[in-house]
C-alpha cells in the first residue's frame, strides 16, 4: 500500500502528460484545431460549430451535454486506477509487459497474427499505407468521403509518397463495386501510371453517420482484391460499434480484411491509443514505421492499461450509445414544429446526422442556439442545458453519443431541442 501511495504523485504527472498527448494527437488529427468558429468551412465538422462549454456552464443549474464527438470521453475511476498501477518497461525495446499483453489481447480478439499499439488512428492508418505500399508512386483506392482521405491531411501522399484515387462513397458508406474495380490499374510496369496496391474501407463510416458495412459488401471487396492481387485495410476506428450493431464476433468482420486499425480512445473510453493488427511480417514492418513517425513510446504501459480495459470491459456498453442515439432521433421525428429531417434506417450506431428543414435556420445557427442558455430557459426547463453539436455536410447536423452521455442526458438534450424549436417558431411569427 505504501508503494502504491508513493507512486500516486508520479502517476498524476504521467497521467497529465498522457492527456496532453491526446490533445496533441487530436490537434494534429484535427488540422491543428480542436474546436473552430461557426463561420468556418462547411466541409468539416472539425473546423465549424460549437466551441465547447461556455462560461455560463459554470452556473450551478446548467448541465452540459457534449455530443460533438466520442473523442471527448474521459477515463473513469477504474481506468485511472489501472493506469496508476500498471507494470511498465521500455516498449521501444519490447519490454513493457502491459503493452505486450494489450497487443496479444488485440491480436487474439481480432483473429490476427500480431498487433501494435500506436498513439493515434491517423498514425495507424498512415503506417498501414506505408507498409502495404512499399514503393513511392504506389496507389491506394479510398472512398471520397473516407476519414483517411478527408481528415488525415493527405498523409499518405505527404509523408509516404503514396498516391490516392477515390471511389464514390454511397449513402451507406459502401462503394459501387463495378466502379471500384474500374479504379484498379492494370498497366504496371508502364511508366505512365502508379501501381494499385491497397483498397481501404471504413467501418463504421464516420461521414455517412456511423453506417455499418454489410458483411456481404466486405466479402465482395475482399474477393475483388484477391482477384487483382491487392490488399484490404480497414479503418476500424469505430469497428466495435459495428460489432455491437451486427451482433457478430469481430472476427466475422475482419476475416475479409488483411489489416485493421481500431481506436481505443473513442467510444471505448481510453485517453490515448489505437491498435493496428495484421500478419506478423506486416507488424514487424509497422514497428519500423511507427518509430520513424515518432510513435515509439517508452513506458507506455500506463496508457496500454487503459487500452486493456477498453477492449475487455467497454465493448458491450456501446449498445447504450446506440440506443440513446435512436431515442434522440425519434424525438427529432416527433418534434413540433417539424423542423428536422432524419432517416431512422440510417441510425445504426452512435453517430446521428439529421437535416434542418427551416430555410431561415442554418445548422451553424441551430448549433449555436443549442449550445447557449437563453433568457427564460432555466424557468422553462427547470435548469439550463447546453447541448454541443457540430454543423455538417449538406445542411445537416452531427451528434455523437458516448460513455459520457447517459439516458438522462439524452432526455435533457431532447427537452432543449424542443425548447429551441418552439423559440424558433415564436421568433418566426
Amino acid at each position: 500500500m505504501q508503494s502504491i501511495q508513493s507512486s500516486i504523485p508520479i502517476f498524476q504527472t504521467v497521467y497529465t502528460a498522457a492527456m496532453s498527448l491526446k490533445t496533441v494527437c487530436c490537434k494534429f488529427h484535427f488540422w491543428g484545431r480542436v474546436v473552430a468558429r461557426p463561420n468556418a468551412g462547411k466541409r468539416s465538422y472539425y473546423n465549424s460549430g460549437s466551441s465547447g462549454p461556455s462560461e455560463s456552464c459554470r452556473a450551478t443549474r446548467v448541465r452540459v451535454v457534449d455530443l460533438r464527438s466520442d473523442t471527448v470521453t474521459k477515463p473513469g475511476p477504474a481506468m485511472r486506477r489501472a493506469m496508476a498501477e500498471a507494470e511498465v518497461g521500455d516498449d521501444v525495446m519490447g519490454e513493457d509487459p502491459t503493452v505486450n499483453e494489450l497487443q496479444k489481447i488485440a491480436a487474439n480478439m481480432f483473429g490476427m497474427e500480431a498487433a501494435l499499439f500506436v498513439p493515434s488512428g491517423t498514425m495507424s492508418n498512415l503506417i498501414a499505407v506505408m507498409v502495404h505500399c512499399r514503393e513511392r508512386g504506389d496507389e491506394i483506392i479510398v472512398g471520397d468521403r473516407s476519414h483517411l482521405h478527408i481528415y488525415e491531411q493527405g498523409g499518405s501522399a505527404q509523408l509516404a509518397g503514396v498516391h490516392a484515387t477515390t471511389a464514390n462513397t454511397l449513402a451507406d458508406g459502401t462503394f459501387d463495386l463495378d466502379q471500384l474495380e474500374s479504379k484498379i490499374r492494370h498497366d504496371y510496369p508502364d511508366p505512365h501510371y502508379p501501381r494499385s496496391r491497397l483498397i481501404c474501407v471504413e467501418n463504421t463510416h464516420n461521414v455517412q453517420g456511423g453506417r455499418v458495412m454489410p458483411l456481404s459488401f466486405l466479402q465482395e471487396v475482399r474477393a475483388l482484391a484477391d482477384k487483382h492481387g491487392l490488399s484490404v485495410h480497414m479503418d476500424g476506428a469505430r469497428l466495435m460499434n459495428a460489432v455491437v450493431a451486427l451482433g457478430v464476433p469481430v472476427t466475422d468482420i475482419l476475416q475479409h480484411t488483411h489489416t485493421v486499425s481500431v481506436c481505443l480512445s473513442k467510444g471505448l473510453g481510453a485517453p490515448v491509443g489505437t491498435m493496428l493488427a495484421g500478419p506478423r511480417d506486416f507488424i514487424s514492418q509497422a514497428v519500423r514505421c511507427r518509430k520513424a513517425l515518432g510513435g515509439g513510446m517508452r513506458q507506455a504501459g500506463i496508457l496500454a492499461a487503459a487500452g486493456k480495459l477498453s477492449l475487455l470491459d467497454m465493448v458491450e456498453r456501446l449498445q447504450e450509445d446506440h440506443d440513446n442515439a435512436r431515442t434522440f432521433a425519434r424525438a427529432l421525428q416527433t418534434c413540433e414544429p417539424p423542423l428536422f429531417a432524419v432517416d431512422m434506417a440510417a441510425v445504426e450506431t452512435n453517430i446521428l446526422r439529421f437535416g434542418i428543414r427551416e430555410p431561415a435556420l442554418s445548422p451553424a445557427e441551430f448549433c449555436d442556439r443549442m449550445a447557449k442558455v437563453g433568457d427564460g430557459e432555466e424557468d422553462a426547463l427547470g435548469q439550463g442545458v447546453q447541448v454541443l453539436m457540430y454543423p455538417y455536410f449538406r445542411n445537416s447536423v452531427r451528434a455523437v453519443w458516448h460513455l459520457g452521455i447517459s439516458g438522462q442526458d439524452t432526455q435533457l438534450a431532447i427537452r432543449k431541442l424542443q425548447y429551441v424549436a418552439r423559440q424558433c417558431l415564436k421568433n418566426k411569427q
